[in-house]
C-alpha cells in the first residue's frame, strides 16, 4: 500500500497525458556539480580550479526580436542569439595556484607588461564544462546527469574581491566567461539534439 499511495504524491495528469500514475521524479541538486576548465592559462595541472570552485551560474541565452509590420497587425520573430556570459566564483588559495592560472589566461590574451595583444582570439580561448553529478564519490563513481560545454571561451571580467578585517570569509576570485556557444550533453539532452526542421513560407505559426 506505500508503494501505492507514494505514487500519488505528484501533480494529477489529464487523460491523455498518461495513462499511469507517476510519483515526483528526482530533481538535480544545485551543489551536486563540477566545474572543468581546458586549455585554461598556462601551467598544469589545472586540477585546482575545479577544487577551489564556490559556485558557477549556468548559461542563458536570449534572441533578437524581429517584427514584421503588416497592415493591422505585426507578426514577431527570432533573430539571431546571444549567449550570455556566465559567472564562476572561486577561492584563491595560499599556494597561488588559481592566481597564477587565472593571471596566465589574462596574460594571454593580453600581455599587460609588454602592452602586447594576440594575433587571433583562437590564440587564448579555452573550453569549459560545467557538469551536474548524481552525488557519488569514493568506491561510487560519480555520474553525470548533464553537462554543458562551452566553447570559445575567454574572460570577460576579473575581479579579485575584496579584503576587510571584519569578516572571517575567504579571498575569491571572480570571473566573468564569455562564449561562442554551449551544448548540453550528451547529445539528446536539450540544446544541440538533433530535431525535425519543417520547411515552410509562413511567418505567423498555426
Amino acid at each position: 500500500m506505500a508503494v501505492s499511495t507514494l505514487s500519488k504524491f505528484t501533480v494529477p495528469l489529464a487523460s491523455d497525458q498518461s495513462s499511469a500514475s507517476q510519483g515526483l521524479l528526482m530533481p538535480k541538486l544545485q551543489y551536486r556539480f563540477r566545474v572543468i576548465l581546458e586549455n585554461f592559462g598556462v601551467s598544469t595541472p589545472r586540477s585546482e580550479l575545479t577544487k577551489q570552485v564556490i559556485d558557477v551560474t549556468r548559461p542563458n541565452v536570449s534572441f533578437d526580436q524581429v517584427t514584421l509590420d503588416a497592415y493591422n497587425s505585426r507578426v514577431y520573430m527570432a533573430g539571431k542569439h546571444t549567449w550570455e556570459p556566465i559567472t564562476l566564483n572561486v577561492r584563491d588559495d595560499v599556494n597561488n595556484e588559481v592566481s597564477k592560472l587565472t593571471g596566465e589566461q589574462l596574460q594571454r590574451q593580453f600581455d599587460f607588461f609588454e602592452q602586447s595583444s594576440a594575433a587571433a582570439a583562437g590564440d587564448y580561448k579555452f573550453t569549459s564544462r560545467v557538469e551536474i553529478l548524481d552525488g557519488g564519490n569514493g568506491a561510487n563513481t560519480p555520474n553525470v546527469l548533464e553537462t554543458f560545454e562551452l566553447y570559445g571561451c575567454y574572460l570577460d571580467n576579473v575581479q579579485y574581491g575584496t579584503l576587510a578585517y571584519a569578516t572571517s570569509e575567504p579571498v575569491q576570485i571572480t570571473m566573468s566567461i564569455r562564449y561562442d556557444n554551449a551544448i548540453q550533453t550528451p547529445r539528446g539532452t536539450g540544446i544541440g539534439t538533433a530535431v525535425a526542421r519543417a520547411v515552410g513560407t509562413a511567418a505567423t505559426g498555426s
